[in-house]
């Protein structure tokens, strides 16, 4: 399976997103009703591929769709299209992943993204008890109730106020090829988000007899371009042209092979020497000379790279402490001279590239284009005094976090020998496996913690809807009521400059209490063979191998 060898066929590739088996992966984002198979599983290349690349909405499984005049029910109409074991697609596999989804004992962390649908918070906030789901219960004081089990403190169920799913979420299937959403607010992004992995449809019959479908090869029903046929986990995953998709015309590969290839200079040997036709990391040294040779590409990325911050953890719940660890990194060196990619330091958490309410507009621009500056070390110093460390005096040692990279060990070196020379204080690096560090992030058990945030769907909301109290993706320990409100607030809103401004207000507020320490926007570096044509990635970091050939 050497690069091109099939000319036209076949294409070798390392994974472009995550490579982790069981997570999910990305692969388009403009598609409504996409294709695919998630809400809880795994999703293959091509699932939901974005034909229209100037971001507009374009139909997949949906063939068409209406919208009503208040904007919260919407009617889509299926086409005729197939699962990989060879039965139809149907509204009903669409309602069951949607509600599979939002069920509380999956415990999906992204089930926020269906909150929008009618009864979606309430039915995932739920406590099953038995075959029912029940509200939580609450004081006189609207308090939520729990109670102890052995060491923990379990949500107390309201016997009184049962959540039936098959009537009290807005999502429905009226037949087999049509879908009823109803929404809880007019959401202006809805139908991108549509295209997100986690409203991807799963085969019903398959997937409600058996939930680890999507963990053997033999059992994985997508329906895409391209099926799953090898899979040995950890190593390599290889799909083959899916003769029962509804658009196999246009598909031109035969093949696709993604090993999990972790380390970036293993990747660069392998792409080099012929193995891999593709990379999603390309070694930070050795870039700029890859990208003059036409072997990479840098593509654009509408994402941010951050450090978390514990704010439960002495000193870390001091937001002087906090500010003081943003300001004494040197954004502009570390893109520089160590990713080299063309990203831009991040003086505030929301990247480029968003419209704003006036046509033309960028939201970074609109309003506050940043909250700090980069490398100030003088007010770093101050605060840092302020909080009672003066030049790092008795501040305790403490541990950065970061899941295991060659990249990312750079930085951690780089902002450790920051936080060293112009703050006084020492820290200690820990690289974790991505699983491991992952359940490190959401428990809390740590200080601070590298991490990064790529747009789900083309809206300030991707990036700000994250930090409310409690939210999935929310590993900092930190709730603002304030927060919360503005964010709900922008959900609900339908004028363009109202829910623009209470988005700028949001960040205002995150940029001030300061619970993340963002240090760069991201761009997308990856090794691309030249002989690989109509290769597509969006600014989303969604990779469309429909319409791709080798020539």
């Amino acid at each position: 399976m050497g690069k091109g060898r099939l000319l036209y066929e076949e294409s070798t590739v390392t994974c472009l997103d995550s490579c982790i088996p069981g997570l999910i992966l990305r692969w388009s984002f403009c598609h409504t009703v996409s294709e695919g198979s998630c809400s809880g599983g795994n999703v293959q290349p091509g699932d939901g591929a974005c034909c229209d690349r100037s971001g507009y909405y374009d139909p997949a499984i949906a063939k068409s769709w209406t919208i009503s005049a208040d904007r919260k029910t919407y009617l889509f109409t299926l086409r005729d299209a197939y699962w990989t074991n060879g039965t139809p697609v149907t509204a009903y596999d669409f309602e069951y992943a949607w509600k599979r989804a939002l069920s509380p004992e999956i415990a999906s962390e992204y089930a926020y993204q269906l909150y929008y649908v009618y009864g979606g918070e309430a039915f995932n906030k739920s406590i099953k008890v038995g075959s029912k789901y029940y509200v939580q219960a609450v004081d006189a004081k609207g308090n939520p109730l729990t109670k102890k089990e052995g060491d923990k403190d379990v949500p107390v169920p309201d016997l009184k106020k049962e959540i039936d799913p098959s009537k009290n979420i807005g999502v429905r299937a009226l037949n087999a090829k049509t879908l009823k959403v109803y929404l809880q607010s007019p959401t202006v992004y809805f139908l991108n988000l549509t295209a997100f992995p986690t409203l991807m449809p799963v085969c019903k019959a398959v997937v409600s007899k058996n939930d680890k479908w999507a963990s053997d090869v033999k059992t994985y029903v997508t329906n895409g371009p391209f099926r799953l046929t090898e899979w040995s986990h950890n190593e390599k995953m290889v799909f083959v042209k899916n003769p029962t998709y509804w658009d196999k015309d246009k598909v031109k590969l035969t093949k696709i092979t993604y090993y999990m290839v972790e380390d970036e200079s293993t990747a660069l040997a392998m792409f080099q020497s012929g193995q891999l036709d593709a990379a999603a990391n390309v070694p930070v040294s050795e870039l700029p000379k890859l990208v003059a040779s036409g072997d990479a590409q840098i593509l654009p990325y509408l994402g941010t790279y951050y450090y978390l911050v514990n704010v439960t953890k002495k000193p870390f719940n001091d937001v002087r402490v906090r500010k003081a660890l943003l300001l004494a990194i040197n954004r502009v060196g570390i893109t520089q001279a160590i990713t080299q990619g063309g990203e831009v330091p991040a003086l505030a958490y929301v990247p480029y590239g968003i419209a704003d309410a006036v046509p033309g507009s960028d939201f970074r621009k609109a309003s506050q284009e940043s909250f700090y500056k980069d490398n100030d070390i003088t007010t770093a110093k101050a605060l840092l005094a302020a909080a009672g460390y003066p030049n790092g005096k008795g501040f305790p040692a403490f541990t950065l976090l970061y899941n295991t990279s060659n990249a990312h060990k750079s930085i951690a070196e780089a902002i450790q020998q920051m936080w060293k020379k112009n703050l006084g204080i020492t820290c200690t690096l820990k690289s974790e496996e991505w699983g491991v560090y992952m359940d490190d992030r959401q428990h809390l058990n740590y200080s601070v913690a590298r991490a990064g945030w790529i747009g789900d769907y083309m809206d300030p909301n991707t990036f700000l809807d994250m930090w409310v109290t409690g939210g999935g993706n929310n590993d900092t320990g930190w709730s603002n009521k304030s927060y919360d409100a503005l964010i709900a607030k922008a959900k609900a809103t339908t004028d363009p400059k109202a829910r623009m401004a209470a988005l700028h207000a949001a960040e205002k507020i995150l940029m001030t209490d300061m619970p993340i320490l963002p240090i760069y926007y991201y761009t997308n570096p990856v090794l691309l063979s030249k002989g690989i044509k109509n290769f597509y990635q969006s600014t989303l970091g969604f990779v469309d191998w429909k319409n791709a050939y080798m020539g």
